[in-house]
């Protein structure tokens, strides 16, 4: 029952190996080099001994002033010889650095790329803390993996080889018996027990990326915390994640030492053997004090990578579990894909359309049933309704993060599937209830509407929201910075620059999803006039809870339950004394109660 594990995992790292090769192979021109380099200074390193070997048998056979050139030629051999295995190892690392960070950086902008293309569902249901320690984990042990590769696996075993060849061509059987019985041992114990850490190391992954869960969105809802006096809460759920990653990772470091002891029983033993046959033969008067010296030399130069190789091993399928997690990232479907003929939005008006549309986030729950309307170019069309009619999952439709279940979302009479998704969204401004800000400068959030925009031309943006008074009146100005979400700004001032971002992105569609609901009733009237004011000449989608926001609508949809129930203007609307009109009336009721 135990075996299917480590060959399922034998799977999973040949899979995320051959994922990788492609990203080295681009440079293989530097590949080939640099591993030319590895066997060169392999060469040399296992010649250093043999060379060492015949100074010391030199030396006492010399009795002559004259013999001493000999071992002098042979000193200045070694010298060389140790100057070159360093010479080759630097070349190989100076001509391979290009080949990995190149690797790392291409592997994290795909990913980074892939997450963005990735649909609304996933990002709904992503946790942000553990994605971003996959993703971190996962691009920094791309480097780790092709040094400890390139590096150390990779030389050791050219090493390794190189030894055996000479302990066979130059000294009894039972040299190259015992070495290749130690490394044989020595392997195998490694590799089982490294794999029995694997599943060890992976949980302590796990419980470390749940406890970066769980701390980052405590912190993200600090407000929240705060108001509801939770703090100890906090403290005692982060705390009950970090004993379960602090119990897990005390058994990986124990499981660690019983795999070094291990290895170096197994290391002694052979060590031991090898000394013991050295000692026999040159007592025996068929080995002299050189070859005593080469063998132990030999026995220090595998000692030393053969110990590094165990840590090595455990480091290479670490390595191999992070990257294949993020790897997984990279294999996550695109929901949405652009068809292989797309085409781009045509510049001018657009008319908008929803042509009997149908949709469920979910197969059990359908959202939004037959929907039809019609949105001409540079008319404004209201939706309201109670929460969770579907008024917002139009706009998400209307931005393509997702595809209709049935029916037809169209921009100048074509599909959107029929469309890029770049040039739809380019072609879509929006102001939406909650405004998320970057952690930068006013500027650079206005400026993200159109980021080739000039620095009056976001100017002119912010006029036009009504904005760049209130910001020329802050001690730093444009360069002030919103803070985490953009909490250091009040809604109303989030909302202004919200504006300003869409006026700048010059659209020729704008979304008001619900833009003024979390606003008091004086700074909604204000908001309201800049909203009108943006929305003139382009074809607007208001998504509005507040009927007040929406009286001068071209046309008001009214939804309940995800279907359209009533259309008119306001005027019609209120005259046929049906749903809107008694949501109408009962704002009206409230209206006294806010002022």
């Amino acid at each position: 029952m135990a075996l299917p594990g480590p060959d399922l995992d034998s799977r999973h790292d040949w899979h995320t190996i051959k994922s990788l090769l492609p990203y080295l192979w681009a440079w293989k021109g530097r590949v080939i080099f640099a591993l030319s380099c590895l066997l060169a200074a392999k060469l040399t390193n296992v010649a250093v001994p043999l060379v060492f070997k015949d100074i010391i048998d030199s030396f006492s056979l010399t009795r002559d002033q004259a013999l001493l050139l000999v071992p002098l030629g042979l000193l200045a051999a070694y010298g060389a010889l140790r100057f070159s295995t360093a010479l080759f190892t630097e070349l190989r690392e100076i001509f391979f650095a290009r080949v990995t960070q190149h690797a790392v950086r291409t592997i994290a902008l795909q990913v980074f790329e892939h997450l963005h293309a990735l649909s609304l569902r996933f990002h709904l249901e992503r946790q942000t803390g553990g994605l971003t320690r996959d993703i971190e984990r996962g691009t920094r042990s791309v480097s780790s993996l092709i040094n400890y590769t390139l590096y150390s696996i990779l030389p050791t075993l050219v090493e390794i080889a190189l030894v055996l060849g000479i302990l066979i061509a130059r000294y009894d059987w039972t040299f190259t018996l015992i070495t290749l019985s130690t490394l044989t041992l020595y392997v195998i114990f490694t590799i089982l027990v490294s794999n029995w850490r694997t599943v060890l190391r992976r949980e302590v992954n796990e419980l470390d990326s749940a406890a970066n869960i769980r701390a980052i969105d405590s912190l993200l809802n600090y407000e929240t915390v705060k108001y509801f006096n939770n703090e100890r809460w906090e403290h005692d759920r982060y705390n009950e994640q970090m004993m379960k990653w602090e119990t897990a990772q005390i058994r990986s470091q124990i499981s660690l030492s019983w795999l070094n002891l291990g290895q170096s029983i197994i290391i002694a033993a052979g060590v031991s053997l090898m000394m013991w046959r050295a000692a026999v033969g040159a007592s025996e008067g068929r080995m002299t004090v050189g070859d005593i010296v080469l063998v132990n030399a030999f026995l220090i130069q595998l000692y030393m990578p053969l110990n590094h190789l165990g840590v090595l091993y455990r480091e290479i399928r670490q390595s191999l579990t992070d990257i294949e997690r993020m790897f997984g990232l990279l294999h996550r479907n695109r929901e949405v894909r652009d068809a292989d003929d797309a085409r781009d939005v045509a510049p001018g008006p657009c008319a908008v359309s929803f042509e009997q549309v149908n949709f469920a986030y979910e197969p059990t729950r359908q959202i939004l049933f037959d929907v039809s309307f019609t949105i001409p170019a540079g008319r404004t069309v209201a939706v309201v309704g109670h929460s969770g009619s579907g008024k917002s999952t139009l706009a998400r439709l209307l931005f393509r993060f997702y595809d209709t279940t049935t029916g037809a979302v169209k921009i100048n009479g074509s599909d959107l599937r029929a469309l890029t998704q770049s040039s739809v969204r380019a072609a879509i401004g929006i102001v939406p209830q909650d405004t998320v800000l970057f952690n930068d400068s006013i500027f650079y959030n206005i400026q993200y509407g159109r980021p080739t925009a000039s620095r009056e031309e976001v100017f002119a943006a912010a006029r036009a929201a009504h904005i760049h008074d209130f910001i020329e009146g802050l001690p730093e100005k444009y360069e002030t910075r919103v803070g985490e979400r953009g909490l250091k700004l009040s809604g109303g001032e989030k909302q202004r620059v919200a504006i300003a971002r869409a006026l700048l992105k010059n659209p020729p569609i704008l979304i008001f999803d619900e833009a003024t609901s979390a606003l008091d009733s004086k700074t909604e009237k204000a908001i309201q006039a800049e909203l009108e004011q943006a929305a003139v000449g382009r074809t607007t989608l208001t998504i509005a809870h507040r009927l007040s926001t929406v009286m001068n609508a071209d046309e008001i949809l009214v939804m309940d339950a995800g279907r359209i129930i009533e259309r008119g203007s306001h005027r019609d609307l209120l005259e046929r004394n049906g749903m809107y009109a008694q949501m109408w009336a009962l704002q009206q009721q409230e209206v006294p109660a806010e002022t």
